[in-house]
């Protein structure tokens, strides 16, 4: 039969409405954009329509701005609830962010402690002669 659902269909959810009853975005228009924006995968498959249907035991790759998320679709929700209810519908499977081991252009300057206000102009002229001074050293 021609659009009766089967009772393998009727397991998948919309991704759109997955995404945000999982928490990942904070409305289903934002869910449906991103999705549409090409920024999610289905099982290493590129998806763009909203409408796609996800089920237990998918992989999704969620390109958001600063970070990738990898989550195992454990099952699908019925209601975007608390966070910790939103936590059982996915198992996170994202690799650990790189460590910031990297050396700045900052670390050698003069450390103030946090939440203490905008440098003073004392402190912003070093900071300035120093900058000056490495700009003199790199030059030649």
């Amino acid at each position: 039969m021609v659009g009766a659902p089967s009772n393998h269909d009727s397991a998948r959810q919309r991704i759109d409405k997955w995404l945000f009853f999982a928490r990942v975005v904070k409305s289903r228009a934002l869910a449906a954009k991103l999705v549409s924006g090409g920024n999610v995968r289905s099982n290493r498959d590129k998806i763009d329509q909203p409408s796609h249907g996800v089920k237990p035991g998918d992989v999704l790759t969620i390109t958001l701005d600063r970070r990738i998320l990898i989550y195992k679709v454990v099952s699908g929700g019925t209601r975007r609830g608390p966070a910790e209810e939103a936590r059982t519908l996915y198992e996170d499977i994202s690799p650990p962010p790189p460590a910031k081991d990297g050396i700045t252009a900052l670390d050698g300057l003069p450390k103030r402690d946090a939440g203490s206000g905008r440098p003073t102009k004392r402190e912003r002229r070093q900071v300035d002669r120093l900058m000056q001074n490495d700009d003199d050293n790199s030059g030649g």
